[in-house]
């Protein structure tokens, strides 16, 4: 099995992305993995195609998107006053708003709220927010059992893991550790998994349905996310594919969301283009199988209680920033991890983040506060796990730029280094030099030449395959192969040439 990354599991505590080493390093040990790689391959290829397949049924694909990045940009302008207007209408139709400032703040009023109703554990819809926040271990610290419903959360719960994706934490999970993962932990926890159990998907489904249904038909209070949240009417919007977020929002008698405060959309109008653009992108479908949606509580018909957490948690700081603040249009679809070479082929966890991949790297940076203070070395490198191919910004569904974000964020990483360190780096003294060359015609000619001759010394088949010695670039051709430059550079040969008049000088 997959072990994870990050900091061992302890008995009765939550794994934690606490102690990831930095991207690189972590990315090595993923690497060497082929299990891992072999599952990752089979099942983004597998989205992908299906997602593609989707989106080529609609003709105004493009149009929607922009209509998903303008919609999102309005609600970052008119953030405060369209938070307010949700206050007011959730508790108008009988919900209960609380503010969080961060985690911890959130985490209290969460454990406080199952206190007030005698709860002992919990039910919960799968949720980045809570997952961010690391509600689970905060509640367990309460003395209250968190049990996740959605079946990949399941299994990364049961196998005491970390997610590696947004869409399908479980992602680097076979079926046939997962069930073994059933096989060793169900039993622990509640319900076991039946006898002589197959790794055949309906089995495995199953098995998990028998075991929930226990969970949710004892559980007084279940915990969800949101994936949208209607600042006109006050109304909360669950999307997902199973069911069990279903059971969990409608048979508890409490029912509490943590939302992060960019999930708003100003209408109930927004909803119609959000409704399309998300499914298509993460699940490949026209339209999620379930969509629950909520206003306040109505006797007789779901939890009798209902509270909305809104959480911000860095996103005001992330909002300040001109650049940076794109990120906050995303819809959590997961399309740009789909497509993303270096996510393929390092999964999740070495992203030490349950934001993986590129909307990760360029969120988890920002939420974590790199443009006010430096941040550790794992948070810094996240910024450059990228090849910067692009091919995010193509499918993402609201138009984040994450190759312009990222560039932005390597530069605060890089003028935070400078102004922490008393030498400069490898690569500054490179580029410095680079940069003096550049400011002479004579030196940059003197270069040229030099480049050329290396070339002649060192060139195979065009090639040069590396660099002699433990000079500062060495390592850079480690990996690569950078084409052999021209004997002749343009320069010389324009002055020889007389501007290609074909008369030498």
């Amino acid at each position: 099995m997959t072990a994870p990354i990050g900091r061992p599991p302890h008995p009765g505590h939550e794994p934690s992305f606490s102690g990831t080493p930095p991207f690189p390093e972590a990315a090595r040990t993923a690497l060497a993995n082929e299990q891992l790689r072999a599952n990752l391959g089979r099942a983004t290829a597998t989205i992908r195609t299906k997602r593609a397949k989707v989106v080529a049924e609609r003709t105004d694909w493009e149009a929607l998107r922009l209509a998903g990045a303008a919609i999102k940009d309005e609600v970052m302008r008119d953030l405060p006053a369209l938070l307010e207007r949700l206050e007011r209408n959730v508790t108008a139709a009988g919900g209960t708003v609380h503010w969080a400032r961060d985690a911890a703040e959130a985490n209290a009023i969460v454990a406080r709220i199952a206190r007030d109703h005698d709860a002992t554990e919990v039910v919960k819809v799968k949720s980045m927010a809570t997952q961010e926040i690391e509600l689970n271990e905060a509640l367990r610290q309460e003395g209250i059992d968190v049990w996740e419903t959605d079946l990949a959360e399941m299994i990364v719960q049961l196998g005491h893991d970390l997610p590696s994706h947004i869409l399908v934490p479980a992602i680097h999970r076979n079926r046939t550790e997962v069930r073994d993962i059933f096989i060793d932990e169900m039993g622990r926890v509640g319900r076991p998994a039946p006898a002589g159990m197959t790794d055949e998907p309906a089995e495995l489904a199953e098995a998990a349905r028998l075991h929930l249904r226990e969970k949710f038909l004892r559980a007084r209070v279940a915990i969800s996310g949101a994936n949208f949240a209607v600042a006109e009417t006050g109304t909360v919007v669950v999307v997902e594919s199973e069911g069990n977020g279903r059971m969990c929002l409608t048979l508890p008698e409490v029912l509490i969301t943590v939302m992060g405060i960019e999930k708003l959309l100003p209408t109930w109008r927004d909803l119609e283009v959000f409704l399309q653009l998300l499914p298509r992108s993460s699940t490949a479908e026209r339209m999620n199988p379930y969509t629950s949606m909520w206003t306040g509580v109505t006797e007789g018909d779901g939890p009798g209680t209902f509270h909305l957490i809104l959480l911000d948690n860095g996103r005001t700081d992330v909002l300040s920033d001109i650049v940076g603040r794109q990120a906050l249009r995303c819809i959590r679809c997961s399309a740009c991890l789909n497509v993303c070479p270096v996510y393929q082929r390092t999964g999740g966890q070495a992203y030490g983040s349950v934001y993986p991949g590129p909307i990760g790297a360029i969120l988890t940076p920002q939420l974590r506060g790199l443009a006010k203070h430096a941040v550790d070395k794992q948070t810094a490198s996240l910024p450059f796990a990228s090849s910067l191919c692009g091919a995010c910004f193509d499918v993402c569904p609201v138009r984040i730029d994450i190759p312009e974000v990222l560039v932005h964020l390597r530069g605060q990483v890089v003028r935070q280094s400078e102004a922490t360190h008393r030498f400069p780096s490898r690569e500054a003294l490179v580029m410095g030099t680079a940069a003096w060359g550049m400011r002479s015609p004579a030196r940059l000619g003197l270069a040229e030449r030099a480049g050329g001759l290396a070339g002649r010394l060192f060139g195979r088949r065009g090639r040069l395959p590396r660099m002699p010695g433990p000079g500062p670039i060495s390592g850079w051709f480690r990996a690569r192969d950078l084409k052999t430059p021209a004997p002749e550079s343009f320069r010389a040969w324009w002055h020889r040439t007389d501007g290609g008049r074909g008369r030498d000088r």
